[in-house]
């Protein structure tokens, strides 16, 4: 089920903001169900890996979800988890990791994915429906607000969507919130950091503009979960592993394209490819740090 919150999808405009530009870039997503046999027969699965597409899940794609779950069945081998995804657009991410946490460990008792935009979670729940699911609950609210109880979760993941996030101090203090006493935080961070006194290139902003994707030098991302009340912060940097990544998924729409934009469409296709080698740019140039970051809810907070 989809649990719409009223007065709590936050700002008004930038549930427009975000919108718009996931529309631009995914127009095909909101029309799933005719989308859906495209990408099966494109991919030849019909499981969450085929179904949820070449961009679907941010820059990192499931392989950034891979890198998620397999931190969380490290600090949670055999439990069964309740999860939440702050920023869970379509859901992609969300349902790929119900069914890695499942096939890695015990499994999940629930899984929330938590949207701004309502037209998204419809979008997720439509595709949640279509699979069969029964694990997962799309929240539209604003991730600063969730409707759920203190110390509710295990486990809170970001998976690229941090940059979409205006406020992200509040954002981490209501991960905090939401996550029991030694709850787990891991966060995928594509294009949101920065190194101190600098900033991405105009190549990059043009296909990630600035009211869309929001940046943070890093000692300030370090400062802002410290002050979240969030304790053993590790940063793992994924530059290398980055610009391999984003040269395999460029070499995958370039040798595909036939097949990608009559999924998708001919112009997002382009914009796909766009973003995808202007952050690869962005990653060489030292001007974006991807990075994985993982930290504790303190137990004494």
């Amino acid at each position: 089920m989809v649990i719409p919150v009223p007065g709590r999808q936050g700002d008004p405009e930038q549930t427009w903001v975000q919108h718009r530009y996931h529309r631009e870039l995914f127009p095909a997503l909101h029309d799933w169900e005719r989308t859906e046999a495209s990408i099966v027969e494109f991919t030849g699965e019909n499981g969450p890996k085929g179904l949820l597409g070449l961009d679907q899940m941010g820059h990192f794609g499931p392989q950034g979800c891979d890198l998620v779950s397999g931190l969380v069945r490290e600090a949670f081998p055999d439990a069964v988890l309740t999860v939440g995804e702050l920023g869970s657009g379509f859901g992609g991410a969300l349902r790929y990791l119900a069914d890695a946490l499942t096939a890695d460990g015990a499994g999940v008792a629930r899984m929330y994915g938590i949207d701004l935009v309502p037209e998204h979670c419809a979008v997720s729940r439509r595709i949640t429906v279509a699979q069969g699911r029964s694990d997962v609950t799309e929240i539209c609210a604003d991730a600063t607000d969730v409707p759920l109880p203190d110390g509710a979760l295990d486990v809170v993941v970001v998976t690229g969507s941090m940059p979409h996030f205006p406020r992200p101090g509040a954002v981490l203090r209501e991960a905090a919130r939401l996550l029991r006493p030694g709850g787990l935080l891991v966060a995928t961070e594509e294009v949101s950091l920065t190194p101190p006194g600098r900033q991405p290139s105009a190549a990059f902003r043009e296909v990630h503009p600035p009211d869309v994707f929001h940046v943070t030098p890093l000692p300030d991302r370090l400062r802002q979960l410290r002050e979240a009340g969030f304790a053993d912060v590790v940063r793992e940097d994924l530059a290398e592993w980055a610009v391999a990544l984003l040269a395999d998924r460029l070499k995958v729409v370039r040798l595909f394209h036939g097949s990608v934009a009559g999924i998708y469409g001919e112009e997002p296709v382009e914009l796909i490819r766009r973003t995808l080698a202007t952050a690869r740019e962005e990653y060489l140039a030292g001007r974006l740090l991807p990075s994985l970051l993982t930290a504790r809810r303190a137990k004494d907070a």
